[in-house]
């Protein structure tokens, strides 16, 4: 939104009995390039401007309430002050306990390196997607690719004022697998900020392999409890768990009842896991110096050996929880275990790296995945199979959770490379 809009908006604001505002104006130019294999069939310029506004009123015994909306970059006066006066009408039907919004402060030292410009990541992705080796056994059937040059500005009631701009890239992109029989795709979604090319082609080339096993695989057999392997980006669900319980929010409405200096589990086996936030990690999209509410982000620890050492979260639950410096992390990192990949990856087990769905649930840490394509490794031989699914619950692994030295970036997760959990159930895929 032109200044001169600001301005009006911030006058309208000022006169409306709004005891607060909240106002982030965020504009994207990004490019897309949409290709047939190699070929580029069309590709357009994008270049949009969105405005969402929060309004705060003040309510009975302490309380206050807020409502936000989307406001047109080209609203004139009138229609801004009707928005305005319908967010405050909205926002004293939702009471709760106040909370400050974020003042203004200084910049850390720590910040991200400057956001390179659109021009050049396309590139890195063209090109990396053009020299992918194509046969008759796998390819790439098309992809999308969409490239965003964020500027990202809040203002709010407190007198903060803060702009940044930050790379937002995604490519979407077919892999076929084929033998004399059959033909199979696979759907890839790549996340992240610039373009990391060399982990862009090493994932489609796992892809093309992953559809060529995917026609020989065998229902999975019904093999009871056994340890599951995951080496792929499903792992990040289960680093997401630990997240969840390190949330402000999460904290304060009772989902989690881990205690700062207190070990999450008290079992003896498994490796134990550190976890920070990060400002800045290679190729992220959410390499901002700021979160969502203005707050400068920062390098911390959240947990260090299994002992949560601080929430982090939105602000009005911090603010509830007693906490005044809180921000909403943008990149998480989790140490690496005890062990190499290799020697995680012995014995009896179950490497799953297709899943039809895998989810954890954040609140009763119940874990389901049905299983598209995995290698079970079982008595020295190794079985493609497809089918079945496997179940447990967080509570059960993680005083037996292993986790490989080696990491493996996922956008703004750095995690990992191969996480394995104990004693999961496997249920058998069909004819089995």
């Amino acid at each position: 939104m032109k200044q001169d809009k600001i301005d009006v908006l911030l006058n309208e604001l000022k006169t409306s009995g709004a005891s607060a505002w909240e106002i982030t104006d965020r504009s994207e130019t990004g490019w897309e390039f949409y290709l047939i294999g190699s070929m580029l069939d069309q590709h357009r310029v994008r270049d949009v401007n969105h405005v969402r506004l929060k309004v705060y009123s003040e309510g009975s015994e302490g309380k206050m309430g807020s409502a936000e909306g989307e406001l047109s970059p080209m609203a004139d006066r009138k229609e801004m002050a009707e928005t305005i006066a319908s967010l405050l009408s909205a926002s004293r039907y939702a009471q709760n306990p106040q909370w400050t919004l974020t003042p203004p402060a200084k910049a850390p030292e720590s910040v991200p390196t400057a956001c390179p410009e659109v021009d050049k990541v396309s590139a890195d992705y063209l090109n990396a997607v053009a020299h992918m080796p194509r046969d008759e056994s796998a390819d790439i059937n098309s992809s999308e690719i969409f490239v965003t040059k964020v500027t990202r500005r809040i203002l709010n009631s407190e007198g903060l004022d803060v702009t940044d701009t930050y790379p937002v890239s995604m490519a979407e992109i077919i892999v076929n697998a084929r033998n004399q029989a059959h033909e199979i795709e696979l759907y890839r979604m790549f996340r992240s900020g610039s373009c990391d090319a060399t982990g862009l082609q090493a994932r489609l080339h796992k892809a093309m392999r992953y559809g060529q096993d995917k026609l020989v695989a065998k229902p999975t057999p019904a093999v009871g409890a056994m340890d599951l392997v995951l080496s792929t980006e499903a792992a990040l669900e289960v680093y997401r768990w630990y997240i969840s319980h390190l949330n402000t929010a999460f904290k304060y409405r009772g989902y989690s009842d881990w205690e700062l200096g207190v070990p999450i589990t008290e079992e003896p086996g498994g490796d134990r896991l550190t976890l920070h936030t990060r400002v800045s990690l290679p190729n992220s999209s959410r390499n901002c110096r700021f979160d969502d509410e203005g707050a400068w982000t920062r390098d911390m620890t959240l947990m260090k050996d299994n002992v949560p050492q601080a929430f982090c979260g939105p602000r009005q639950f911090a603010q509830y929880l007693g906490i005044s410096d809180s921000f909403i992390p943008g990149n998480y990192a989790v140490d690496g275990g005890s062990a190499g990949s290799a020697a995680l990856l012995q014995g009896d087990y179950l490497e799953v790296v297709e899943f039809s769905s895998f989810q954890i649930d954040e609140v009763s840490g119940d874990m389901a995945g049905e299983i598209r394509l995995g290698y079970l490794h079982q008595d020295g031989q190794v079985m493609i199979v497809s089918g079945g699914s496997v179940s447990g619950n967080m509570s059960d692994f993680i005083g037996s959770i292993r986790f490989s030295r080696e990491t493996r970036q996922y956008d703004n997760y750095l995690i990992p490379a191969v996480t394995r959990l104990k004693n999961v159930s496997v249920a058998g895929g069909p004819d089995t």
